[in-house]
């Protein structure tokens, strides 16, 4: 295709990423120090995209206050799902600015330009065509079944044995789509992409499949953060020179071990060890002699002196005090009603929360944004924001 319009559905929450998306979307949480929809962006612009529809949702006044009416030269048009009734709905509401062919992908993963390209490229005259990727397990997502190149099923969250292909959520749609969402009767209360896609078969539309390769990540629940920033490391799409910025601040008695992003206007004081496996968002400061491990830590953020912060997760403006230890995981983790057992997490601690020092935490445990820890204090379990916890 000579010129190729994107949609990009960037309208949901994320609710199991609580409590990092209580103050912004899923779409800005960091893939290592940069927002999952910066990478998405990218990744459509290396694809060939020319023009790209954003349907924006939850937290919509920040992505477009982010983002702005274009990037890299190439033009942003937002357009408004205010209620999440699904991603069918989300594609139904940025009709009247398709006019032709369009790759629609999801905004809060990363997928790498390898799959949309090979996805454009299998496009002919059919009414879509899908990405589908070879994985074992397909149930927490989508699977698809496929004969000869031809969709003939598509199940979300599969339990049977059948050979499904993992969906990838990267689509390129003819307009008659939007008519196939429409005929099929929303289940509870939602219109979903993949019901849309079956309504096409259900109408003896031809539909392909085509089995590709590359980066696809996404973050379900908070300690995903750093699998996706970790898969980042082990992909080309973080590039070996650009892992500490040019205006941070490495004291000459510090040790930065790779892999490691260092964002721009970050300190690291005398003595403290970075790495391996940590991103340090905009303006993080590491005190003398800390020690931080596999961790993402975004912008604003303070580690205090003689501090160790190993498999941990934090949101912007967190304090981290002196001589607090978060030993690592793996450890026992709430999420709403339910609990992941033995998950790679030392601690997830949200936006604003403010620990004064000499703190541990218990392996799982999440503290909601701006909650404060007294000094000495022991934490452990899921806590709601505006929590005081006490010594």
């Amino acid at each position: 295709m000579d010129s190729v319009s994107a949609v990009v559905l960037a309208g949901g929450e994320g609710r199991r990423l609580r409590p990092l998306t209580h103050n912004r979307p899923k779409p800005l949480l960091p893939a290592a120090t940069t927002p999952i929809l910066e990478h998405v962006f990218d990744q459509l612009l290396e694809a060939g995209v020319s023009d790209i529809t954003v349907v924006v949702g939850y937290g919509k006044h920040r992505v477009q206050s982010y983002f702005g009416p274009t990037y890299r030269g190439v033009p942003l048009t937002y357009v408004t799902q205010d209620q999440q009734l699904g991603s069918g709905h989300a594609l139904l509401m940025a009709e009247p600015e398709i006019d032709g062919t369009t790759l629609v992908v999801n905004g809060d993963q990363l997928v790498e330009s390898e799959i949309m390209c090979d996805v454009l490229d299998a496009h002919t005259d059919q009414a879509a065509t899908l990405g589908l990727l070879s994985r074992p397990d397909t149930s927490e997502y989508g699977g698809v079944i496929v004969e000869d190149g031809a969709v003939t099923e598509i199940v979300e969250n599969p339990e049977d044995d059948r050979d499904y292909r993992f969906n990838a959520g990267v689509y390129v749609f003819e307009p008659r789509i939007f008519e196939a969402i429409r005929s099929v009767t929303p289940r509870t209360g939602e219109q979903s992409l993949p019901a849309g896609i079956a309504g096409l078969l259900e109408s003896d539309a031809t539909v392909n499949g085509v089995v590709t390769d590359g980066l696809w990540v996404d973050a379900t629940y908070p300690w995903d953060l750093l699998t996706v920033s970790f898969d980042l490391f082990e992909s080309d799409l973080v590039e070996d020179d650009q892992c500490i910025a040019s205006t941070a601040t490495v004291h000459e008695t510090a040790v930065v071990r790779e892999p490691t992003v260092v964002a721009p206007d970050c300190e690291i004081g005398p003595g403290a060890i970075v790495g391996p496996y940590v991103c340090l968002g905009e303006n993080v400061t590491v005190g003398s002699n800390a020690v931080v491990e596999h961790s993402v830590v975004d912008m604003d953020t303070r580690i205090g002196a003689s501090a160790t912060v190993v498999d941990c997760v934090t949101g912007v403006g967190v304090e981290i005090g002196n001589g607090t230890t978060i030993p690592g995981g793996p450890g026992d983790v709430r999420v709403e009603d339910r609990v992941f057992e033995d998950e790679q997490l030392g601690a997830l601690l949200a936006d604003h929360v403010h620990d004064q020092g000499g703190c541990t935490y218990v392996p799982g445990t999440i503290v909601g944004s701006d909650s404060s820890v007294s000094a000495g204090a022991t934490v452990r379990g899921a806590l709601p924001e505006g929590t005081e916890v006490r010594s």
